[in-house]
């Protein structure tokens, strides 16, 4: 199936701007065109938008996304440092995790306090 840029957008929630960023640094390969210049995506590049957004939204870098799609590109001699690049995303994302945890806790232990003095007033 195919999708204009707008169709696009609205399946991922990226902006028109983002998806013609993404497209000029390489983030998603290139997409083909029909005869009137229209940008045409398949279920394939929304799928790999889909995970890009993943890695965007847990805090990985536009330079290792950009790493990351070449080296799909690249075919599957590329597998073992791909899985390393993602392993070192889950690292990254639950050290995020924990440290929003203690942010809660710390939150929670505020809504205690608050909420015992105005039970004493």
């Amino acid at each position: 199936m195919c999708y204009t840029i707008g169709q696009v957008s609205d399946q991922t929630g990226l902006s028109i701007y983002t998806l013609r960023y993404y497209e000029r640094e390489g983030i998603i390969p290139i997409v083909n065109r029909n005869e009137s210049g229209i940008r045409i995506f398949e279920t394939k590049d929304i799928e790999l938008l889909k995970f890009v957004c993943c890695l965007r939204a847990t805090g990985m870098a536009v330079s290792d996304i950009k790493e990351f799609v070449r080296l799909i590109i690249k075919g599957d001699e590329t597998i073992d440092q791909r899985i390393l690049m993602l392993k070192k995303q889950k690292e990254n994302l639950k050290t995020q995790v924990d440290e929003l945890m203690s942010y809660q806790s710390m939150i929670n232990q505020k809504i205690n306090l608050y909420s015992n003095m105005m039970i004493k007033k």
